[in-house]
């Protein structure tokens, strides 16, 4: 068997059986201070795929750090085949301002969007091009982690492109990640970027603002290590017998928005990933005296999988994600 080979990203460069960290460099601010992406690799001690994470392309969902620094701690790079490489924030202004994009970048607010971005453009791009100069020169798969952010809160649920590659990968998330769904975004992301290039990347959701008490959000935090986790013991890169979700959905999204405007109220019992039935009661949109002015309901038979946080709407807000299931995918 060859040896393991030194993988170096950025400033970060490991060898075989170690952990480096550092950054991949971007630019210089108007006040002198650098912006860099940070980066850990944590290379195997065997040779193998590489496995690489993002998060925290969007700065107000800050789930991703946290499973990139669990992962981190329990990751033995001795007992590694391949490499893991993590990059816990990729919009750093906008993670540090914790919201969704750089609010000193309003022509590239929402990175997800414009990735992979221009190396001479706006500087969001710039930072996305600094990233994937790096994703696509190394990567052999690769997830991107998101939640519902200061908005909403999403359950475990899946975009993949559709290739048996992505798919594949999607089911090596694990148990409960049976929610997959076609890509409704089929560009100006990494995972979109990578099928370019023949690659295999996918985008998963969960967390948000309504699992940010402490005890959700170690509880969120926990539940995507131990996807990443999953997908290194399905790719043979990491001791231990994989977990896979049952049923796996295939489906499309669907945004739902306030008919009107009041107090979003879900209806009594209802429950995300759980089926329903086409036209089932989602929940109702009440003035502030309690008078009904509108209803949700399921478009189609199906699941929802995200749900806003703050029940005060104006009519056309995003209310629901909601999962119109086709089919399974066993």
């Amino acid at each position: 068997m060859p040896a393991q080979k030194t993988i170096t990203v950025g400033t970060a460069t490991a060898a075989a059986g170690t952990v480096a960290r550092g950054v991949i460099p971007v630019t210089v601010l108007a006040g002198g201070t650098r912006l860099d992406i940070p980066v850990v690799v944590i290379n195997g001690a065997q040779p193998g795929p590489v496995f690489w994470v993002d998060s925290a392309i969007h700065g107000d969902e800050p789930e991703g750090p946290l499973a990139c620094q669990i992962a981190l701690r329990e990751v033995d790079p001795a007992k590694l085949s391949g490499t893991l490489v993590m990059v816990p924030v990729i919009n750093v202004p906008a993670f540090e301002a914790a919201q969704r994009g750089n609010p000193l970048d309003t022509f590239s607010y929402d990175m997800n969007r414009i990735y992979p971005g221009r190396p001479d453009g706006y500087l969001s791009e710039r930072v996305a091009y600094a990233h994937w100069e790096w994703l696509s020169k190394l990567a052999d798969i690769e997830i991107s982690i998101h939640s519902g952010g200061a908005h909403s809160y999403l359950a475990k649920s899946i975009f993949v492109d559709e290739r048996p590659e992505s798919v594949e990968l999607a089911t090596a998330m694990g148990e409960g990640w049976g929610c997959i769904m076609s890509s409704f975004n089929p560009k100006g992301n990494p995972m979109a970027m990578l099928k370019e290039i023949g690659k295999a990347g996918i985008t998963v959701e969960l967390g948000g603002r309504s699992a940010t008490s402490p005890e959700k959000f170690a509880q969120v935090g926990r539940e995507l290590a131990n996807a990443i986790l999953n997908v290194l013991r399905h790719y043979k890169m990491y001791p231990g017998e994989a977990t896979y979700p049952s049923p796996r959905y295939k489906g499309q999204q669907e945004a739902l928005l306030a008919p009107a405007s009041g107090i979003f109220i879900p209806h009594p019992g209802i429950d995300f990933l759980k089926m329903m039935k086409k036209g089932d009661p989602l929940a109702k949109i009440v003035s502030i005296f309690g008078d009904v002015l509108g209803e949700l309901k399921a478009p189609a038979d199906g699941m929802f999988f995200g749900l806003r946080a703050l029940p005060n709407v104006t009519v056309g807000d995003w209310c629901c994600f909601f999962c119109k299931v086709e089919g399974t995918r066993d």
